[in-house]
């Protein structure tokens, strides 16, 4: 088998919020149908969907990486319907902050030194 792509489904409480979530930390974000959202940012994308079971939400994490953890920084902050936000952390691999979206889905926003 050879994989050329994999995309996660975010399950929504609020569907417009989590959409409006996305679309401010810079993803443009399409109808794919009444219950999926399709959100692209460069060549990663994901689905928002019309769905929600609180174990799923409270335990799904992502890892997004970025060119510019400062600028990922500041769209973070004045995002709504986050539910947490850290400070970004300096490790031996990169840079990252963690964000918690509207149903309480993980994000590591990370800047990935490059070699």
């Amino acid at each position: 088998m050879q994989v050329e792509d994999i995309r996660v489904f975010i399950p929504s409480l609020d569907y417009e919020n989590s959409i409006g979530f996305y679309q401010q930390l810079g993803f443009d974000c399409e109808f794919a149908s009444d219950d999926l959202t399709l959100c692209k940012n460069g060549e990663c994308y994901f689905f928002i969907q019309r769905f929600y079971n609180q174990q799923l939400a409270e335990n799904l994490m992502l890892q997004i990486c970025v060119e510019d953890i400062e600028q990922a920084y500041s769209l973070a902050q004045n995002a709504e319907h986050k539910t947490k936000l850290s400070e970004i952390q300096t490790e031996s691999w990169g840079q990252v902050f963690y964000l918690w979206g509207p149903v309480g889905e993980l994000l590591h926003i990370t800047q990935l030194n490059h070699l």
